[in-house]
């Protein structure tokens, strides 16, 4: 996941108004949004090379999403992140006791954000500040580096977001993440990578031929629990792959 973009409110009827987008190689295996059948309770796209998931909800009005923090200096580690979403939706831990016992063992994994909450508590943990954080009402932005960092698309992400809140529909959350325009150079942070990749990393939406946006979710959460989830899905080049929702 390389962009999400979200409205906590925690006293509004939809507590959070969530769009993200999950980059990766277009080859690497994984399950379209869906329900799972070896964990009942849980809706959310899979990743079949390593089993865990970049966005999900489960049981008990919970859902959990994740982005990688880039830094090309960090060689892998043998634990994948995406188990941590998992993890939150199985276990009987509140937020804020969930990221207190993973703090103490973030170094098991490469360096990550995990979002988790429900409908009455957001919390982040940034594994490279290792201080679980709870959110307060606002409009946020998380790529792949801390929380709101002023990278062109968590920016513009956020302020398409804004427009979008007066009767936030899936349809608009998922258009918003459809925008690859690129900024210019002179925009671009230096993570480490180059400057093409910088480049190729920039915008909102990513299509290449290898690499690019796999998957966009609309995420609403309201304040009885319930949530609606939408994905639309894409292949090499941006082609449209179909779209899937569920109520639950």
């Amino acid at each position: 996941m390389c962009l999400i973009v979200f409205a906590w409110r925690p006293s509004h009827p939809l507590p959070l108004v969530l769009a993200a987008n999950r980059d990766e190689f277009y080859d690497r295996p994984s399950q379209p949004l869906a329900p799972w059948e070896d964990a009942p309770g849980i809706y959310g796209g899979r990743d079949l090379q390593a089993g865990g998931t970049w966005l999900a909800v489960g049981p008990q009005g919970r859902y959990a999403a994740l982005t990688n923090i880039r830094d090309p200096r960090q060689p892998p580690f043998g634990r994948s992140r995406g188990e941590l979403p998992v993890q939150f939706l199985r276990s009987e831990l509140g937020p804020e006791a969930f990221l207190g016992e993973l703090a103490e063992r973030a170094e098991d994994y490469s360096a990550f954000n995990l979002l988790v909450g429900d409908a009455r508590q957001l919390w982040l943990l940034n594994s490279r500040e290792g201080t679980p954080q709870q959110l307060c009402e606002g409009i946020y932005g998380l790529s792949n580096a801390a929380l709101d960092t002023p990278w062109p698309k968590v920016e513009k992400g956020k302020a398409l977001l804004s427009e979008c809140l007066i009767e936030p529909q899936p349809p608009s959350l998922l258009d918003l993440l459809h925008d690859p325009q690129q900024p210019p150079d002179s925009a671009l942070p230096d993570t480490g990578v180059g400057l093409n990749t910088e480049r190729l990393l920039s915008g909102i939406f990513i299509a290449t031929r290898s690499y690019g946006t796999l998957a966009s979710t609309a995420l609403l959460v309201r304040a009885d629990g319930s949530r609606q989830l939408v994905e639309r899905r894409y292949g090499p080049y941006g082609k449209p792959l179909g779209e899937i929702e569920f109520e639950c």
